[in-house]
C-alpha cells in the first residue's frame, strides 16, 4: 500500500457545496474508487487559502490510471468543476505533496 497526497483549490463561496456533493457521494463512484485500489481518502479544508488537502491509501495494482477515461468519474468532475480550479476537461488541478516528517 502506498500513500498518496496532494492539494487542490477550491474556488471562493464554495465549500458548502463542495462539502454537500461530497456527502452525498455516488455510489457508482465509491466502488469505482474502491475498484481502483483507493482507500482511507480524505479530503481536509485549509480556511486562510480555501486550499484542499487530500490524502488516500493506494492498493497494488494501482489502477488511478485509468481513472480520468471512466464516465462516472467524467461526470463528478463535470459536476465539481464550477466549484474549483480544473484543467480544460474539469479534471481538478492537484499539486502534489512530499511527506516531510511521519511518526508511527
Amino acid at each position: 500500500m502506498a500513500l498518496h497526497a496532494f492539494r487542490m483549490q477550491l474556488k471562493p463561496g464554495n465549500l458548502d457545496a463542495y462539502r454537500a456533493a461530497h456527502d452525498a457521494i455516488w455510489p457508482e463512484l465509491v466502488d469505482l474508487l474502491h475498484d481502483a485500489g483507493i482507500s482511507d481518502y480524505s479530503i481536509f479544508h485549509d480556511a486562510d487559502s480555501n486550499a484542499l488537502f487530500a490524502v488516500l491509501t493506494v492498493t497494488e495494482p494501482d489502477g488511478r490510471a485509468a481513472l480520468p477515461d471512466h464516465p462516472v468519474m467524467k461526470r463528478w468532475w463535470d459536476a465539481m468543476a464550477p466549484l474549483m480550479e480544473t484543467h480544460a476537461d474539469n479534471r481538478p488541478v492537484e499539486w502534489p505533496l512530499d511527506r516531510v516528517f511521519h511518526l508511527a
